[in-house]
C-alpha cells in the first residue's frame, strides 16, 4: 500500500513537470529580449554587446549605430546586426576607393614609397574580399542564417587585421590604421549582436 501511494504521488509530480519540460526547451532556444524604451533598442543593446566586448566598447557601438538612425526602426539584436554589416560594406567600398587614390598619388600625400604600395596592394585585395562577401553576409542576417552570418563577418575582421600586420611587417606605415580599425570593430560588432539574435 505504502508503495501505491508513493507511485500516485510520484506519478502527480512527474506528468506536470514532463509537460512544462518541452516549453523549458523552446524558452531556452528563444532570442534574447530586448527591452524597448522610448529610446529604442540602441543602448541596451550596446550596453550589452559592448559592456563585456575586448574589440569594442559601448562607444563605439552608440556611434557606429546611432550614425545611421539604427535605433530607430530597429527592434531586435538581428536588425541592429543587419546594420553593422551595412556599415561594413560601406567601410569595405570607401576604404577600397581610398586605396586606389592612395596608389595612384592622389591620396593628399603625394606618391606612396614601394613598400606601403606593397602593403596597399595587399590590403586592397583584402578588401575586395570583404565586399565581395557582404552581399551574401547580409542575406545570411535576413535568412537567419546566424552562423553562415557570423562566420563571413569573423573572416572580415580578420581581413582588416591582416591589412594592418602587413604594414608592421612591411616596416611602413599605414595610411588606413582608422580604416581597418573601423572594420575590424564593425564585424566583431556584428558578430556579437547575432550571439544575442
Amino acid at each position: 500500500m505504502a508503495s501505491s501511494s508513493s507511485s500516485s504521488s510520484l506519478r502527480g509530480v512527474t506528468v506536470p513537470f514532463l509537460m512544462i519540460l518541452p516549453l523549458l526547451f523552446v524558452a531556452a532556444a528563444l532570442p534574447a529580449e530586448v527591452t524597448v524604451t522610448g529610446d529604442g533598442i540602441l543602448l541596451p543593446s550596446c550596453k550589452t554587446v559592448g559592456g563585456g566586448s575586448t574589440y569594442f566598447d559601448v562607444q563605439f557601438c552608440l556611434d557606429a549605430l546611432g550614425s545611421v538612425g539604427a535605433g530607430a526602426g530597429a527592434r531586435s539584436y538581428r536588425d541592429l546586426a543587419a546594420v553593422a554589416v551595412g556599415l561594413l560594406t560601406a567601410n569595405a567600398t570607401s576604404t577600397s576607393a581610398k586605396i586606389d587614390a592612395l596608389l595612384r598619388g592622389g591620396g593628399g600625400g603625394g606618391k606612396v614609397d614601394a613598400a606601403t604600395a606593397r602593403c596597399l596592394r595587399s590590403c586592397r585585395a583584402l578588401y575586395a574580399g570583404i565586399a565581395r562577401r557582404q552581399p551574401g553576409c547580409a542575406a545570411a542576417v535576413r535568412g537567419g542564417r546566424l552562423g553562415e552570418a557570423r562566420s563571413s563577418l569573423e573572416e572580415s575582421a580578420a581581413a582588416a587585421r591582416r591589412c594592418e600586420d602587413g604594414f608592421r611587417g612591411g616596416n611602413a606605415t599605414s595610411p588606413v590604421t582608422a580604416e581597418d580599425d573601423a572594420a575590424f570593430k564593425l564585424a566583431k560588432l556584428g558578430v556579437a549582436l547575432l550571439g544575442f539574435a
